[in-house]
């Protein structure tokens, strides 16, 4: 196993709310998505629907990993005024939301 060297995942899990569009959620994922090219210590972003066969996603439909090479670049991105305005948007169309910050550990095979 490799300890998380400094790198940080935040994962969002998303429920919209019923009223919200299809191209609603589309233009909030593209906004999401914008984040990396504006905000420096935002490296990354994969997100996706669920797919599980488990049925254990408490109705979370969505998926959104952002990583940050450091605890301070996500702290960064959280205080930063375009992330702000984005989130009061984007957390306002949500029914539920639930968001974990790690540092990963690898393991490898």
């Amino acid at each position: 196993m490799e300890e998380g060297k400094g790198v940080v995942k935040h994962i969002l899990l998303a429920k919209f709310k019923d009223g919200i569009s299809e191209n609603q959620i589309e233009e909030h994922i593209k906004g999401y998505a914008n984040l990396v090219n504006i905000i420096e210590p935002m490296k990354s972003l994969h997100w996706g629907k669920d797919v599980s066969i488990e049925n254990l996603h408490h109705g979370f439909t969505h998926v959104f990993e952002s990583t940050f090479e450091t605890k301070e670049g996500l702290a960064e991105y959280i205080a930063h005024p375009v992330h702000v305005e984005f989130a009061n948007g984007f957390l306002s169309s949500l029914d539920k939301v639930l968001v974990v910050d790690f540092e990963p550990t690898t393991v490898n095979s």
